[in-house]
């Protein structure tokens, strides 16, 4: 199956047997008006990617799809069964933020409104989610 059909504005950067990252709008995120920290980011892994250093998957890990907007700013993963079920829930997520229908925030202790202006102009989400 495999990535070769990502939404509008996201581009794959890796894509390896038990991982892949989709990154939306590099192009941008390169500024002061889009800091590159801040590149959304959405990681497909086999087993959790912040487990402990050293520890292997084993087949029956569940498969991770995290959406990161920061390092530390991310959205609760999903759980899929199948790689194939992962990459399908990556794409729905990459869509639904590049259509403006991820509220990223909620996922902010601290906001940052004049950055959350710009990104939903990126994303056009305009000014309606207040």
């Amino acid at each position: 199956m495999g990535f070769d059909d990502v939404p509008s504005g996201w581009r794959v950067w890796t894509d390896s047997e038990r991982k892949a990252v989709l990154v939306y709008r590099p192009d941008v995120f390169d500024s002061d008006d889009f800091p590159a920290p801040c590149l959304p980011t959405i990681y497909v892994t086999k087993g959790k990617r912040r487990r402990l250093p050293g520890r292997q998957t084993r087949p029956t890990d569940p498969w991770y799809v995290t959406l990161f907007l920061e390092p530390a700013v991310d959205r609760d993963a999903d759980t899929y069964d199948t790689r194939a079920a992962a990459e399908t829930g990556a794409r729905d997520l990459a869509a639904a933020f590049a259509a403006g229908e991820v509220d990223y925030r909620d996922l902010y202790q601290v906001p940052r409104e004049a950055y959350f202006e710009r990104l939903d102009e990126l994303t056009g989400t305009g000014s309606e989610s207040g």
